[in-house]
């Protein structure tokens, strides 16, 4: 039986898209902790009105709301879970004025930018953001290869080389992907997300095959903003003809982890962990 930590009252979930913000839920239901759940609108499911004791629902530009409900609810540390597709901020959401004094002062508006300073104003009301995987321990893969198959001699030349392009966009901020074929880059991940990116360079393809790599930022912050990947993308993977996937150990969440892998080896996808080629976070 895991140690429990922490039970009500103490522990916060913001939460986003997908299935992330449920394992965190059952992560930490399974530590005998019950987190009160702040749900964004325009990106969380429905589904976790069911999942969770206590939820709120917030609009994406209520900050002020939001802490204001943390509090309420007595958090004290707080797991933030779930995309926030980051082209949101181009849409037509109205920022509270704490979200528009908080825009206001950033030089840019990258996601380590946004989602740093969200951070910081959080822990400026005495809340502390931990690191998103803190209850996902088992979904974090350990270096080598993760399927029955390994990459062949040209997948792994082309890992190489993409893994030497997606630190360099990774490092900027731009994304955390890049699909190759033949040691050229097809496409890199921008706003859209992985799964878009593998479709778009599916289309520059051709339908030749490719190969996808996706990696941590230099110097990843685990708090925010962690890759993930989920049976979706091997499923995007398999219709695009990609036939390798890598990504970082340690620092990738890998959901449905069994599932996933099941389906990789029936598509015939190789799937290999590498060694972070970087740091570990500053501190705050």
């Amino acid at each position: 039986m895991p140690a429990i930590e922490h039970s009500v009252g103490e522990w916060g979930l913001i939460a986003g898209n997908g299935d992330f913000p449920f394992l965190v839920l059952e992560g930490a239901r399974s530590r005998g902790i019950e987190m009160a759940v702040i749900a964004i609108r325009e990106e969380a499911s429905p589904a976790l009105e069911q999942a969770a004791k206590r939820l709120h629902w917030i609009s994406l530009g209520e900050l002020g709301r939001g802490i204001d409900l943390l509090h309420r609810e007595g958090v004290k540390r707080a797991v933030m879970a779930g995309q926030v597709k980051h082209n949101k901020i181009f849409s037509s959401i109205r920022p509270d004025w704490r979200l528009a004094k908080l825009l206001f002062s950033l030089p840019s508006k990258n996601t380590n930018s946004l989602i740093g300073a969200v951070a910081r104003v959080l822990g400026d009301e005495g809340i502390e953001l931990v690191d998103s995987t803190r209850f996902l321990g088992t979904l974090l893969p350990a270096e080598g290869v993760l399927t029955r198959r390994a990459p062949d001699v040209s997948e792994a030349a082309d890992i190489q080389y993409g893994r030497e392009v997606a630190r360099q966009i990774a490092g900027l901020d731009l994304g955390q992907t890049v699909v190759i074929r033949d040691r050229a880059c097809v496409a890199i991940e921008a706003m859209e997300g992985t799964d878009e990116t593998i479709e778009r360079a599916a289309r520059i393809a051709g339908g030749q095959r490719l190969v996808v790599v996706k990696v941590s930022k230099p110097r990843q912050d685990m708090r925010f903003d962690v890759p993930v990947v989920g049976a979706k993308t091997v499923e995007v993977m398999r219709r695009s003809n990609a036939a390798a996937l890598a990504i970082d150990a340690y620092r990738t969440l890998l959901f449905d982890r069994d599932d996933l892998i099941r389906a990789a080896d029936d598509a015939g996808i190789a799937i290999e962990a590498f060694a972070p080629a970087h740091v570990a976070p500053e501190e705050d």
